[in-house]
């Protein structure tokens, strides 16, 4: 990973890409960097991950709160303010948003 200079991130000026899930949408504005991927993800209401991901990830919730699924049956409640943390390859999870969301999701090369 590269060193990088201080920047400000306008997310208001940051576009938003569509991304369906399994049943609803999510919306990423994303800041790509050299080896890392900063984020954020809004899920809509009723929104289920099209997919089980085994990407790691830092994942902070900004609004709203979202159920994060592990593949094996675990599931964890996150709320406003609450952060979790996991490396490439140590969990096959999916998010699920009963509300809608709001998320601040930082990945890239320092998590494998």
């Amino acid at each position: 990973m590269s060193k990088i200079p201080f920047q400000i991130i306008n997310w208001p000026n940051i576009s938003k890409d569509q991304h369906k899930g399994e049943t609803g949408v999510a919306f990423w504005q994303i800041l790509q960097l050299e080896g890392l991927r900063i984020r954020i993800v809004e899920y809509s209401e009723e929104y289920l991950a099209d997919h089980w991901c085994q990407k790691g990830h830092i994942v902070h919730c900004l609004e709203g709160s979202f159920t994060t699924e592990l593949e094996g049956g675990d599931t964890f409640v996150m709320n406003k303010g609450m952060t979790y943390v996991v490396s490439d390859e140590m969990s096959s999870h999916r998010s699920v948003s009963k509300n809608g969301v709001k998320l601040l999701i930082i990945d890239g090369d320092f998590l494998k």
